[in-house]
């Protein structure tokens, strides 16, 4: 198996029993007049992961890889919200509230969309989500285990919330995880570098961790 020279140690990497999982790069999150803006962030600073993750999808696509999207979202009648999610934060904007790119965080709207750098190929998985974890309340376990994939690389944000929920939901289903460190942000860039030494600490209680460059010498 391709070796990546990752942290804690190196990643023994299963191709061809790998999958890219690409979490939540949505207009919502990445483009003015999205949630992410609606909450008061720059959302210039996740924008730096787009071209690292457009250069990572490609890699995994040459490699023969299965690519799956996810995306934060609700059904239109809001069902699947919680209300204690509704209400967190107290915003004046929130999930479901109109906004220049449609209903907040609703799916079917333009802001829920992937950005078109990522846009998925015919076939991809597209998982939507209702939380923070890619695993919770949908069939993405199923998506996987029937491919028989084991390896997971990770890309997309938020680093600290809906990437590492991620990871650590598929650390306790069995997967083995490697977080690409350029292709993933925060509007905190110290959440971020917070959340890379949490995943990898102790071993790598949670996965490793690696720059874009060393995965592609790996491969």
């Amino acid at each position: 198996m391709p070796i990546v020279d990752a942290e804690p140690y190196p990643f023994e990497f299963d191709v061809a029993a790998g999958a890219l999982v690409i979490i939540d790069m949505q207009r919502d999150f990445l483009e003015a007049g999205g949630f992410g803006d609606a909450l008061g962030n720059d959302v210039t600073l996740l924008r730096g992961a787009i071209e690292p993750t457009r250069r990572l999808l490609a890699a995994a696509r040459d490699a023969g890889m299965l690519v799956v999207h996810t995306r934060e979202g609700h059904r239109p009648d809001l069902a699947d919200l919680p209300p204690a999610k509704r209400a967190r934060g107290r915003f004046a904007t929130g999930i479901g509230d109109a906004g220049p790119m449609g209903r907040i965080l609703v799916r079917g709207e333009a802001g829920h969309d992937i950005i078109p750098e990522l846009a998925p190929l015919p076939g991809d998985p597209v998982i939507d989500k209702p939380g923070k974890g890619a695993f919770y309340a949908t069939r993405l376990s199923e998506a996987l285990s029937v491919r028989g994939i084991t390896h997971l690389l990770f890309a997309g944000v938020t680093t600290e919330v809906c990437v590492q929920t991620s990871m650590r939901e598929a650390n306790d289903r069995g997967y083995e995880c490697l977080l690409i460190e350029d292709a993933t942000a925060s509007y905190f860039p110290a959440f971020k570098q917070a959340s890379l030494e949490m995943i990898r600490s102790q071993g790598g209680i949670v996965g490793w961790t690696a720059p874009l460059a060393a995965l592609k010498e790996g491969l």
